[in-house]
């Protein structure tokens, strides 16, 4: 637990706001609600760390002055908006998409482990993200670095094993979650189809 006293990961399922300062706006609210503190006393914002600028990057945020682990991710009608007690990395998918995409960015064992299920590709696609995300490098690192095993619910990242939480909240709905297996409970819905 941090200082900031949440337990769990709550993510916040929303429709995307109508651009990216809405989809901030809602980042603020989600981390007031977690914290259980009012929005003015939240901060947050997004950096780059390989070049400061904070027009793009990761998200940060703060409450109190205390930092909480923020990630975030938007689908095609899903804005998935993740706070957590430490590093945290938030990936939505909607398998109809991923089924249209290229097939390089996925394993010879998560191939093999996925018989060409749509669904289980897209939860693959997801947890690479939400572990690169947690990482803090993002897809600035290969995807194909990260193994993962939708039926263990583990991504196999630098030697290391990382524990995912994958659900599927809507129909043609992907979520993962990656923050080191502290309990996610998720709020809000989604609408169905690509």
């Amino acid at each position: 637990m941090g200082e900031s006293g949440l337990q769990t990961v709550m993510v916040t399922l929303r429709a995307p706001g109508p651009d990216r300062a809405a989809d901030r706006e809602a980042l603020v609210a989600a981390v007031a609600s977690a914290t259980g503190v009012e929005t003015p006393a939240v901060r947050a914002g997004r950096v780059c760390p390989h070049c400061d600028g904070n027009d793009h990057g990761r998200p940060w945020a703060a409450a109190h002055g205390t930092g909480i682990g923020v990630s975030l991710s938007r689908t095609k009608g899903v804005l998935a908006l993740a706070v957590a007690p430490g590093p945290v990395g938030v990936d939505v998918e909607r398998p109809s998409r991923v089924a249209a995409a290229p097939l390089g960015a996925f394993t010879a064992g998560e191939l093999e482990r996925s018989a060409g299920d749509a669904d289980v590709l897209a939860a693959c696609w997801a947890a690479k993200e939400a572990v690169l995300k947690r990482d803090g490098r993002g897809l600035r690192v290969d995807p194909l670095a990260v193994d993962v095993d939708v039926a263990a619910g583990s991504a196999r990242f630098e030697g290391v094993d990382h524990p995912v939480t994958i659900i599927r909240p809507g129909p043609d709905v992907v979520l993962v979650v990656a923050a080191g297996g502290v309990p996610v409970v998720v709020a809000g819905s989604v609408s169905g189809g690509a």
